[in-house]
């Protein structure tokens, strides 16, 4: 029995280890997310930073800033999302669903771990 538990545990330190190379290489995945017709597009990561903001002249109204504003928030809303799916996404592959039993980080829900 002893063997085996050895055998999980390497699997885990495997797992975890995959995890963080996934992790780092997620932090330069870019995503990119436009709305307005394409006026407003945003730039971010999968480690969710946004990388750039392009506003198209077309979209520069000065009588009504506001559409800007919200058209701004919801290019970055939807980048972050992406960004959040895609990471989902590649870390299941990596876990092979177990992410219920990750708790609260890398193993935090196995126990012993």
């Amino acid at each position: 029995m002893a063997g085996g538990m050895g055998k999980i545990l390497k699997q885990a330190q495997k797992m975890q280890q995959e995890m963080a190379r996934v992790q780092e290489e997620l932090a330069s995945r870019e995503v990119t997310a436009s709305v307005g017709g394409g006026v407003v597009e945003v730039v971010a990561t999968c480690d969710n930073r946004v990388k750039a903001i392009t506003i198209k002249p077309e979209a520069v109204d000065p009588e009504d800033v506001e559409m800007l504003q919200d058209l701004v928030v919801a290019a970055v809303n939807q980048a972050l999302d992406q960004a959040a799916t895609t990471t989902a996404t590649e870390m299941a592959k990596v876990t092979g669903g177990l992410g219920g039993m990750m708790g609260g980080g890398p193993l935090g829900g196995l126990p012993g771990m």
